[in-house]
C-alpha cells in the first residue's frame, strides 16, 4: 500500500532527481525518489552479480560469434548487462566463461574500463554443468543477496523494484518474468499460483502460445546455494 506525501526539496536536488528519469526504468519524479530512498535505506541491497556466459551458443549464420558478444547498438550484449548492473550500483561481478572465453576476457579484462570489478570462473566447454555448476564454486563468495542473469539476454527492468518485491515476499529466490506471445517453444515457461512459481517447463511443445516466460534474471539468497548438490 502506498501513501501520498508532500516534500520540500532544494531546487538543485530536484534537478538531480529529475535527471535520472528515463521514462522506462525510472518513470517519473515520485518513482525516482522512491527508488533513491529504497536504495539508501536497504543496507543489504545486492552488490554482487553473477553473469552466466559459459555456454557454447552462437548466433545462427554467424557460427564464430558468441551470443553474449553479439553487438546491439555497437556494444556487446554483455556490456549492456554490465552497464545495467552498474546503473544499480552493482559493481562486483562474476562472469562464467567457457567456449570462446578468451574473447570475453580480452574485451572486459578486470572491468575497470567499465567502472566495475570483474572476476572470471572458467568452465570446461566439454563438461558444462548448467546453472548449478558455477554456483557450486561460489558458495564461499556469495554470502549475501545477489543477482544472477543469463549473459546472452538483454534486460530492460528496474532491479531495485525487483529487489523490493523479493524482500517484501521474504523470498529465497525471485525470477523476473515477461509475457511472450507467439511460439514460445524456445523458452522456459512458468506456472504461477499467486506470486509463487509452481512449475518450470523448459522448451514446451510448439503449440503453446502466450505464456509467462523466464527472462533469465534472478535474485537469490545464499541459502539457495545449499540446495546445489
Amino acid at each position: 500500500m502506498k501513501e501520498r506525501i508532500t516534500l520540500t526539496l532544494d531546487s538543485d536536488l530536484i534537478r538531480d532527481i529529475d535527471s535520472r528519469i528515463d521514462g522506462f526504468q525510472i518513470k517519473n519524479r515520485s518513482h525516482a525518489i522512491e527508488l533513491l530512498l529504497f536504495s539508501a535505506l536497504s543496507r543489504n541491497c545486492p552488490r554482487k552479480a553473477v553473469i552466466l556466459a559459459a555456454g557454447s551458443r552462437t548466433i545462427q549464420g554467424y557460427e564464430e560469434m558468441l551470443k553474449p558478444m553479439a553487438e546491439v547498438n555497437k556494444r556487446p550484449v554483455l556490456e549492456h548487462n554490465i552497464n545495467l548492473l552498474k546503473k544499480h550500483n552493482i559493481k562486483d561481478i562474476i562472469i562464467t566463461v567457457g567456449y570462446k572465453g578468451r574473447e570475453v576476457k580480452s574485451y572486459f579484462q578486470d572491468g575497470s574500463r567499465f567502472g566495475v570489478r570483474i572476476t572470471y570462473i572458467e568452465e570446461d566447454p566439454a563438461k558444462l554443468s548448467g546453472t548449478a555448476g558455477p554456483l557450486r564454486l561460489m558458495k564461499d563468495y556469495l554470502t549475501d543477496s545477489f543477482i544472477m542473469l543469463y549473459g546472452d539476454n538483454l534486460y530492460e527492468l528496474d532491479i531495485l523494484d525487483m529487489y523490493s518485491f523479493h524482500k517484501k515476499n521474504k523470498a529465497e529466490a525471485t525470477v523476473a518474468l515477461k509475457i511472450m506471445g507467439g511460439d514460445v517453444s524456445k523458452y522456459g515457461i512458468v506456472e504461477l499460483k499467486g506470486n509463487l512459481v509452481t512449475n518450470f517447463l523448459e522448451k514446451p511443445s510448439s503449440g503453446v502460445k502466450m505464456q509467462l516466460v523466464n527472462s533469465g534474471m534472478f535474485i537469490l539468497e545464499p541459502a539457495v546455494l545449499e540446495l546445489v548438490p
